[in-house]
């Protein structure tokens, strides 16, 4: 048998979209997500579509500890791993100091604990079993981290640069661990205050198509990170050129909800 794609997050939004471009290129793919519900309308559409296997694995990544318990589950299977991609993520807006700690802990759980873990026990797996690649989903607010969304962007921040670090060690193997950094995209992902944020209004969101494009691309160069469009290739850059007073009114403008 082919070896399988592991892509988590993958019921809806850029997660199925990846899901559904590799199984264009023939890929089989194991999906693992929260909702089984979701999760079974995808693996159907694809099957029918593509004609590639597809397995279901629901489990809540919220949980830091369900990341191993994920892992013995895909090593159970007896089947060969080519890639895993870790694209699950929930974002939380409004005010530090109003939002809800309890939704921010589990964001951390999924966006950051479950990953490392993730990455670690699947690293281990490709150095023993001929190579792979690990591609991480981050973000533009990993490099322009916004106010109203401290807790995710801190976490996307950490996503980027433990991508780039644990990628410098695995030079010279045949373990390739990437970034993916989108900007905002056109999924379910986003609450109707982001939506009325002046950044959302200003910088229009990305087709998930395309974005899932680039995703997929970069997987097969297996190497480096992809900023995903030139405009948000040019606002990652602007702290380098932007003094930190201004930076900071431009980010809570840009943050800030649309009047």
């Amino acid at each position: 048998m082919e070896p399988f794609v592991i892509i988590t997050g993958a019921s809806s939004g850029l997660g199925k979209e990846l899901a559904i471009q590799l199984a264009a290129k023939q890929h089989n793919i194991i999906l693992v997500a929260r909702n089984e519900k979701s999760l079974l309308e995808v693996k159907m559409l694809i099957e029918e579509q593509y004609k590639v296997n597809v397995i279901v694995l629901p489990i809540d990544l919220s949980i830091a500890e369900n990341a191993l318990k994920l892992y013995d589950q895909v090593i159970s299977l007896n089947v060969a791993i080519s890639s895993l991609i870790n694209n699950a993520g929930v974002g939380l807006y409004g005010e530090f100091k109003e939002t809800s700690l309890e939704e921010e802990l589990k964001m951390i759980e999924l966006n950051i604990s479950s990953l490392v873990a993730l990455t670690k026990v699947f690293i281990q797996y490709f150095l023993k079993n001929g190579g792979g690649k690990i591609m991480n989903i981050a973000s533009l607010l990993s490099f322009l981290p916004f106010p109203y969304f401290s807790v995710y962007s801190a976490t996307k921040s950490f996503v980027l640069s433990f991508t780039e670090t644990v990628a410098a060690e695995l030079e010279g193997t045949n373990v390739a661990v990437l970034a993916l950094c989108p900007g905002t995209i056109d999924t379910p992902f986003h609450s109707d205050k982001m939506w009325n944020t002046n950044a959302y209004q200003t910088n229009k969101p990305m087709p998930v198509e395309k974005v899932a494009i680039a995703g997929v691309k970069l997987l097969e160069k297996g190497k480096g990170k992809t900023i995903v469009g030139f405009n948000n290739w040019f606002i990652s850059n602007l702290p380098r050129l932007t003094p930190d007073f201004i930076m900071i009114k431009i980010k809570k403008y840009l943050a800030s909800q649309k009047k």
